[in-house]
Order: C-alpha cells, then structure tokens, then sequence
C-alpha cells in the first residue's frame, strides 16, 4: 500500500472545491491512495463517489458530514453572513443607483 497523502487540516477541508477529487478525499480522510481505491473498487467507499470518465469525485457536502465538520462550515457561513449583515459588501441600502451618461444616439 502506498502512504498517505499529507493530511488536511479541517480549515484546507472547507476551503476544497464542491466536487473535490477522490484524492482529495483520501487526504481529508488521512488515508493512502492505494487503499482510498481500493474501497472504491469493493464499494466500500463511506461517501458516494461519482465517476466522470476516468475522473472520481466525491460531494465536498458529503465528505464535511462524514468528517463531521457541517457544524464547522455551517458556523463559517453564519459567521460571514453576520459580517455581512448590512448587505453586499460595498452596496449602501440607499445609495442611489448609476445612470448610464446620455449619448447622442439616444437623444
């Protein structure tokens, strides 16, 4: 069996893609390749694999729950929508919105 790839710490967890790949599920997971593949093969993979073409990928949803970080991104979100509570960052609720200059075409 090979070794593991490095580890990801739960804050390189939440940041992966939403389709992240199977390898970067295995180093999520803290397990090497050869036996990530191997569990895929017996289907005994924990999460849902989909498979496009060649390329294996997993749900980042389902690897968060498997890992038991959907707490950890669920405070992150509320977290941030709290930081942005006033609205869009840069939009003032009552700012008056841009008109485009008149040209002579539409005169």
């Amino acid at each position: 069996m090979t070794a593991p790839l490095p580890a990801l710490t739960p804050e390189q967890v939440l940041v992966l893609p939403a389709m992240p790949s199977a390898k970067q599920a295995f180093a999520a997971m803290n397990i090497s390749e050869g036996t990530g593949y191997a569990l895929i093969r017996l289907n005994e993979f924990p999460i849902e694999v989909l498979e496009f073409g060649r390329a294996k990928r997993v749900r980042k949803t389902d690897l968060l729950a498997f890992l038991g970080l959907t707490h950890t991104a669920a405070a992150e979100v509320q977290s941030a929508a709290a930081a942005n509570a006033d609205g869009a960052p840069g939009v003032q609720p009552e700012a008056p919105s841009e008109q485009p200059a008149p040209t002579s075409a539409s005169k």
